[in-house]
């Protein structure tokens, strides 16, 4: 059995506005504290209210039908490069300026304060986009942040595909950190459904999926900052 956190009442009542500072419920954020300096990662149910995965089930598509997503590549910065044999999806960045992605950055802003309150981590910034996978797609096993590097803290996965079945494949499988680097979970994305993991500790993988797959990756950043560099870059 893998951790998985029962579901409780929607995040944003209503959400008829959008409203981008978001409420998060203190017994689920706790919870996710909990299995994070636990087992270094959760799956949580129904984390996301259904009127906002429908908005950015939308504003996703929106983007699809604009041709604005573009081939995702490995790796950061200057060493970013395209890799067909490690990943096959395509992404675009969140920002503000859309009211879907904004209420979502707002749930993601009350995640960052409370594991900071409850974890010390000192999470900066959250950055995430979506994740656009064709029929076919995958992500092989891979960490999302080199051991040490300590840019990516925290990941967190969102799903927004609606009746998912095991049959249409794109799993995430979740190893345990560690030597032995078992198999812990598969997690099936449906909507609603976000895991949480330490982004140094825990390796995952993006099944091949058998229908388009739909979700967002983000992940929470300390500040590391020195004399001579300034992160995130200018």
């Amino acid at each position: 059995m893998h951790p998985t956190l029962p579901a409780t009442a929607e995040l944003i009542p209503g959400l008829r506005s959008l409203n981008p500072v978001s409420p998060l419920d203190s017994s689920r954020s706790d919870a996710v504290a909990e299995a994070l300096s636990g087992t270094g990662w959760c799956v949580v149910e129904d984390f996301l209210p259904a009127d906002l995965t429908a908005a950015l089930q939308t504003r996703a598509a929106a983007l699809e039908s604009k041709g604005l997503p573009t081939q995702a590549g490995i790796g950061r910065d200057g060493e970013l490069h395209l890799n067909g044999s490690v990943r096959n999806a395509s992404i675009h960045w969140l920002g503000s300026t859309n009211a879907a992605e904004s209420a979502y950055l707002g749930i993601m802003e009350a995640l960052r304060g409370a594991l900071n309150r409850r974890l010390f981590l000192g999470l900066f910034e959250f950055e995430s986009h979506f994740a656009f996978y064709p029929p076919g797609g995958f992500y092989a096993r891979h960490l999302d942040s080199l051991k040490g590097a300590r840019n990516r803290m925290v990941s967190v996965v969102s799903y927004l595909n609606p009746n998912w079945t095991e049959g249409d494949g794109g799993q995430l499988i979740v190893w345990n950190a560690g030597e032995d680097g078992q198999e812990v979970a598969r997690v099936s994305p449906k909507a609603g459904t976000v895991v949480v993991f330490l982004s140094e500790e825990i390796p995952h993988a993006v099944e091949p999926t058998h229908r388009s797959r739909l979700a967002i990756p983000g992940w929470f950043r300390i500040n590391s900052s020195t004399v001579d560099r300034v992160d995130p870059p200018l």
